[in-house]
């Protein structure tokens, strides 16, 4: 392997991070010497760079292009400076945030060194804090551009480097980048040349003041000024660093019954109570329903680790924990549902949703008046829907005040969710039965993912492949109506890799590799009547087993493991 061997040892000689450089070369050594596993690391590493785009950077840490480590953030942040110094040739102005996870603060500091030496004036969030407050900031100091290090929910060996740009630099200020911008700053990144050429900066930075959060709190609990607080809350930040800042939202909302998991309270980059750090993983509610049970909560809200996602789980007795989680479209139509009635008859008030939510939030903007959007998948879009008021996808992640907070903001959902819940109560009601009054008035909507793990990427592009030869002609027994092949685009959106199939019966499917992990997805949705709050149980029992068949047909038509 001497191409590999020399272009590691090429890498370690550009590469200004001691650690990383320690830890190529040991791998080099051992590969050079024949061992094989340390020979098929080095080859991953060394496959190709990192990619920039729409989500910025994500991966696995650890020397090599195709980690996240110092070189690579260096590099990064070199090519963002000369993407934004082209646009703007004077008065740059950015901010960066960074969460708990191993060697963010790290990260945040090299970002901030690069872009000082560039001439860039630099603000720098005082501590970890969650995605939203960066998101937030980046509008409240009128910034060119936010930078957050961070890799959300992904598994605690990850790390990520996520970009804003501001309204002097987008048309959408404030929102994450989209095409054209991530191709043109991917350009800029590769024309930088050898990470230890950057200058880097060691100090000239500034220190956001506390008041940027103090504002962000203020203007969280403004959102729902005027409700009800009766309601106790249990509440985890799921070792992430999302709990002060939602402690402080929630007291300065009214709420202050409001009760912690103690074990994931606070920031530990190794998430050592959860096997995988994101809500909507099976089990990782499990000690949040122990500490509800425990103080008698009303609700549950779970944050992810940067605190940019919210998981909300209510009273069930019928589960065996006593609780059970909402699904992120159930969640999600009950927060439309708020925020249609907040602007009832203003058809300029636009409740956005990605492609792969359910329809379920079209009916509701439509009964209450409001304009309906749908987009590709990612805030980076969601928020972009002319005249937004509210915006959500499936994946738990919600937007309830794009005005400040352009992006999924999980502090702010769970405070909507709150206000929502403690108004209910006052009613002698609750989420469920609010989820029963839209099933009744707009039809069951089930929701489910059909979800493939792979190993070898290329098995995903096969799996595609496999769909687009032979595309099904009906799914759980009814005609498929509508196919659309994405990458030619669908309804005025931009291209995208997907497959969307609706049904006679009203049922959809959308299948498509994931932005940031080795998945195919696949959205599912059965749609069916109510007649009644009796009907509920079987028209649940009906669509449920139309995703049960679907499942079973898109198995045998992908042909994945």
């Amino acid at each position: 392997m001497p191409d590999l061997f020399t272009t590691a040892a090429d890498w370690l000689a550009a590469d200004p991070d001691p650690a990383d450089r320690a830890e190529v070369a040991r791998l080099l050594a051992e590969a050079q010497r024949g061992g094989e596993e340390s020979l098929a690391e080095l080859g991953d590493r060394f496959s190709g760079r990192l990619a920039f785009g729409t989500a910025g950077l994500r991966g696995r840490m650890g020397g090599g292009p195709n980690r996240m480590n110092t070189a690579v953030v260096t590099t990064a942040t070199a090519g963002l400076a000369g993407f934004l110094q082209e646009r703007l040739p004077a008065g740059r102005h950015v901010v960066i945030g960074y969460d708990g996870r191993h060697r963010s603060a790290a990260f945040a500091r090299t970002a901030a060194g690069v872009l000082v030496a560039a001439g860039a004036r630099v603000s720098l969030l005082p501590r970890m804090l969650p995605t939203p407050v960066l998101a937030f900031s980046l509008l409240h100091m009128d910034a060119d551009a936010g930078v957050m290090i961070t890799a959300s929910h992904n598994p605690a060996a990850d790390n990520g480097y996520k970009v804003y740009l501001g309204a002097r630099v987008s048309d959408a200020g404030g929102a994450q980048i989209v095409p054209p911008a991530d191709a043109q700053i991917f350009a800029a990144i590769e024309a930088v040349g050898p990470a230890n050429l950057v200058p880097v900066a060691s100090r000239g930075w500034d220190l956001v003041s506390e008041d940027v959060l103090d504002a962000y709190v203020t203007t969280a609990a403004g959102l729902v000024a005027g409700a009800p607080t009766d309601l106790r809350v249990t509440l985890t930040a799921m070792h992430g660093v999302g709990a002060e800042t939602a402690q402080h939202a929630f007291a300065a909302a009214g709420y202050t019954d409001v009760h912690l998991v103690p074990s994931q309270a606070r920031p530990d980059p190794d998430f050592p109570t959860v096997a995988f750090p994101n809500p909507e993983e099976p089990g990782a509610l499990d000690l949040a329903a122990v500490t509800a049970s425990e103080v008698g909560a009303d609700l549950v809200v779970a944050l992810d680790p940067d605190a940019d996602r919210c998981a909300v789980a209510v009273p069930d007795a019928t589960s065996p924990s006593g609780w059970r989680p909402l699904s992120g479209d159930e969640l999600g139509a009950l927060l439309g549902s708020q925020a249609a009635a907040e602007h009832e008859g203003d058809p300029t008030a636009v409740l956005s949703r990605s492609i792969v939510s359910s329809s379920l939030l079209g009916r509701i903007a439509a009964a209450h008046g409001v304009g309906a959007a749908e987009t590709l998948t990612g805030f980076k879009w969601i928020t972009r829907a002319p005249g937004v008021v509210y915006g959500y996808e499936e994946a738990i992640g919600y937007c309830v005040n794009p005005a400040a907070v352009r992006d999924k903001d999980g502090i702010t959902a769970g405070l909507k969710t709150m206000a929502l819940a403690a108004r209910l109560k006052a009613e002698a009601r609750t989420l469920d039965d609010l989820l029963t009054d839209l099933a009744i008035a707009h039809g069951l909507h089930l929701t489910a993912p059909l979800t493939f793990r792979v190993a070898d990427l290329s098995l995903i592009a096969t799996g595609m492949a496999n769909l687009r030869a032979v595309p099904p002609r009906e799914l759980a027994g009814s005609p498929v109506v509508d196919y659309a092949d994405l990458t030619g685009g669908w309804r005025g959106l931009p291209p995208t890799d997907g497959v969307r199939l609706a049904t006679a019966i009203g049922d959809r499917v959308v299948v498509r590799p994931s932005g940031t992990e080795p998945k195919l997805k696949c959205y599912l949705e059965a749609v069916e009547p109510v007649a009644g709050a009796a009907d509920l149980p079987r028209a649940r029992r009906a669509a449920q087993g139309r995703i049960d068949r679907i499942k079973d047909e898109l198995r045998l038509i992908l042909r994945l493991p």
